[in-house]
């Protein structure tokens, strides 16, 4: 897929996921004040919250397919690996808010709330919009090949678990069983931080320069190999920028051949790692053997 491609899907979804935000947003809390419903005013506040991890992938979506300038010679797309890191930490900091809200549940308890039956039937409206919502984004994420656009993706699961949790704590509000509020939210603020914590460690990881998996690493030794002049390959290094891939290989060839000839066995075998995988560059140095 090209690049425009891929700037315009992101582009496209996240204008999608702003829209959705601030109709449902709006629509819960204007219904959870009507209806006595805290958790659903909640939910709406943090649906509007929601806009602004979309409006970083935005941005980051914007900068991240810049051409390369002076000062960045590869280019820009490590603002798709930042807005990982960023979008993984505020869901951490989701999760953190809900297990918080769980604890302070359990030390003020409310026996008294009045809900009435809206509340309810808004929730689940808010829990199949936010599902269809992630549905619509991890498809997209999954077509183009972005793990910003993956991990925003799971930042509308985790809204439509926060709903979930609204309409358990409904439904014991108004069957006289509130604890289910508090065991719902518990469980799913435990699986929140813990989806967190693995998109920023991945991020954190491509940001420190992690070299790729043994797997992949092996597919571009064997396409270097298969290159026609290749006599071997070894030293190879890799590292990501954003969703693109570096790599540093030296490549063996026949000692008896010209430096033109090494040349463009060199540029042959770059030239097959690119159109084969997402490679920004393949840096070779040629060994004579």
């Amino acid at each position: 897929m090209l690049m425009s491609e891929k700037k315009a899907a992101t582009k496209k979804s996240s204008l999608i996921s702003i829209f959705v935000n601030i109709c449902l947003g709006t629509a819960q809390i204007i219904l959870g004040l009507f209806s006595g419903s805290q958790g659903l005013v909640a939910d709406g506040i943090h649906s509007l919250s929601d806009m602004f991890s979309d409006f970083v992938v935005l941005v980051a979506n914007q900068h991240s397919h810049k051409d390369p300038d002076h000062d960045h010679p590869y280019g820009h797309q490590r603002y798709e690996t930042a807005a990982s890191l960023f979008i993984g930490v505020s869901l951490i900091a989701v999760g953190v808010g809900m297990l918080w809200n769980v604890i302070t549940s359990l030390l003020e308890p409310d026996m008294t709330r009045q809900v009435k039956w809206i509340a309810l039937w808004v929730a689940l409206g808010s829990l199949v919009i936010k599902e269809g919502l992630f549905q619509y984004m991890i498809y997209v994420a999954k077509k183009v090949k972005s793990s910003m656009l993956a991990a925003n993706s799971w930042h509308a699961r985790s809204d439509a678990a926060s709903s979930l949790v609204v309409a358990l704590g409904i439904i014991g509000a108004l069957y006289g069983y509130p604890l289910f509020d508090t065991i719902a939210a518990l469980v799913v603020g435990l699986i929140i931080v813990k989806m967190g914590w693995g998109f920023a460690l991945e991020a954190f990881h491509d940001l420190m320069d992690r070299s790729l998996s043994d797997d992949m690493e092996k597919k571009i030794i064997s396409i270097i190999l298969a290159t026609p002049g290749v006599k071997g390959c070894h030293d190879l290094k890799t590292r990501k920028t954003g969703d693109m891939i570096l790599v540093d290989a030296h490549i063996e060839v026949d000692a008896k051949l010209t430096l033109q000839e090494g040349h463009d066995i060199g540029v042959n075998a770059r030239n097959a790692v690119m159109q084969a995988m997402p490679v920004l560059n393949v840096m070779t140095h040629i060994d004579p053997v």
